[in-house]
């Protein structure tokens, strides 16, 4: 059985998938988003060397207090531990646990070695949340340091696998804050007929401090919160995007 290398666990976690969860935060991540409030996550040098016994033990010790919940697997970016990650959700159906993956699927690929690793993955992956950055490409590179081809192609992938899937979407003022880009990743997702949630976050300045701790000078340096009138209204905005992709799929 092989090992992972996890930052640290939440016994309790509300915001990582239904119910309350055991939430792992995997250890590593290839993107650099400029409104990472976890740049201690990054490293794959760092973290904790960990069994998947030894994260079923602490589900076990915890489970009376997880009600309508299960394990989530966070990060950093938990694919690019994904053999780990596929042996921990294997054991927790075994058990019966309700399995969560949190994600921005930059390492999904159609390359036939990991597109099997990823079909044996999707096996036990009872939910998937996606993080989509940006829906436009080179302000996703700007934003991530990627391309967001394989990112899309992703919920793409998971579509066709009919696994359930919660979109993520943080909305930065100056840089996913934008009408046309809010509509566009609307019209995307709303041809994705596995969409079960729509998540948007409001950008927060609160990793800040982190940053200034771990000595690296934080990304967006003054860039304002976004207020909550302004979420709701991007939100407003996505789904007037599904339900513009809904109408021109039924026109059809």
């Amino acid at each position: 059985m092989s090992k992972g290398y996890i930052h640290s666990i939440e016994s309790c976690g509300t915001v990582d998938g239904p119910g309350i969860r055991y939430v792992v935060f995997m250890q590593g991540c290839p993107m650099r988003c400029l409104y990472c409030h976890n740049p201690d996550t990054w490293s794959f040098d760092g973290g904790r060397e960990i069994t998947v016994e030894e994260i079923m033990n602490g589900w076990e010790s915890c489970k009376e207090f997880l009600k309508n919940g299960g394990i989530t697997v966070t990060g950093g970016e938990p694919l690019a531990q994904i053999d780990f990650v596929t042996e921990l959700f294997e054991e927790a159906k075994r058990r019966e646990i309700h399995t969560c993956l949190d994600t921005s699927g930059v390492t999904f690929s159609r390359n036939p070695q990991t597109l099997e690793k990823f079909d044996r993955l999707m096996k036990s992956t009872d939910i998937v949340m996606l993080d989509i950055k940006h829906i436009e490409s080179e302000a996703h590179k700007k934003l991530t340091g990627h391309d967001n081809a394989n990112i899309l192609d992703f919920a793409e992938y998971l579509c066709e696998k009919g696994v359930e899937m919660w979109i993520r979407h943080v909305v930065v003022p100056g840089i996913t804050y934008d009408e046309a880009a809010l509509h566009d990743l609307g019209y995307f997702i709303g041809g994705l007929r596995n969409l079960k949630a729509l998540d948007v976050l409001p950008y927060h300045n609160m990793g800040r401090e982190k940053y200034e701790r771990l000595g690296l000078e934080y990304p967006l340096g003054d860039t304002p919160p976004l207020e909550k009138a302004d979420a709701a209204k991007a939100r407003d905005i996505i789904m007037q995007g599904i339900k513009d992709r809904l109408k021109a799929k039924n026109a059809d």
